[in-house]
């Protein structure tokens, strides 16, 4: 690190915990976050900010009025932009050391499995079930841990897939594909604006713990948040032995 990045993430350095070693790591380090909304504005400040040397940020939908409410790292003058573009824009504003990779479409196919290939970690910050599998899947055929988070209302979850480590569930594990869950979106049930900021900003500090080689992370926990009354719930997860996905 050079002077310049000594001070700028100083406040990193000095914990024990991280120290120049762990910064090093985040420097080094490439984040694929998917999605560029409500969830996907903190993560990607976040992670821009603490020096994550490359994130790549994916998401098909433009920036509209009804995004302003929440998804804060877009502006007024956003509105019509590619979300990821959009992001692009204010990471290099924070951090110009960041390399950002803007992908302005929804990841799928062959080029899902690229992406999550080329990655350290992966942070999933998309809207809709279909999306979270296939991240899921990819994830775990790639061996890369997943950071998965979900907001709707005033409810919000947060937990991490690690499959380096033995026995982690998966997403599969918790939501199985084949069930029919009922599909929750911002769009037509509301979601309280800081709700996002708190669920997205767990899930940028579990990724840099898992890219710095810090404390435990959310692997085998479900850690729910009820907005309304301010109270956090955690749920213990396994591996489902039978599962499709991560299972034998």
């Amino acid at each position: 690190m050079d002077d310049n990045q000594l001070l700028r993430y100083s406040r990193h350095i000095l914990l024990p915990q991280i120290g120049i070693e762990g910064q090093e790591r985040l420097l080094a380090a490439h984040a694929l976050v998917i999605g560029a909304g409500g969830l996907g504005s903190p993560v990607s400040l976040y992670l821009a900010s603490a020096g994550v040397g490359t994130l790549t940020v994916c998401d098909g939908d433009t920036v509209d009025l009804t995004n302003l409410q929440r998804q804060i790292a877009h502006t007024t003058h956003s509105l019509g932009t590619n979300k990821a573009a959009s992001i692009q824009r204010a990471l290099g504003a924070i951090n110009p050391e960041t390399r950002v990779a803007a992908v302005p479409r929804r990841l799928e196919g062959a080029e899902l499995e690229h992406l999550v290939s080329q990655a350290d970690i992966v942070l999933d910050a998309s809207d809709n079930f279909a999306t979270r599998h296939a991240v899921n899947r990819a994830c775990v055929a790639h061996g890369k841990p997943l950071v998965s988070g979900a907001a709707v209302r005033f409810d919000g979850q947060v937990t991490v897939f690690d499959f380096s480590r033995p026995h982690s569930p998966c997403y599969h594990c918790l939501f199985p594909e084949e069930a029919d869950h009922e599909e929750e979106r911002c769009a037509t049930l509301g979601v309280f604006a800081p709700l996002v900021g708190i669920i997205g900003s767990v899930q940028a500090a579990e990724a840099l713990k898992l890219l710095a080689g810090t404390g435990e992370s959310l692997t085998g926990r479900l850690l729910l948040l009820d907005g309304l009354r301010m109270e956090w719930r955690s749920i213990k997860l396994a591996q489902d032995p039978a599962c499709p996905v991560c299972g034998g």
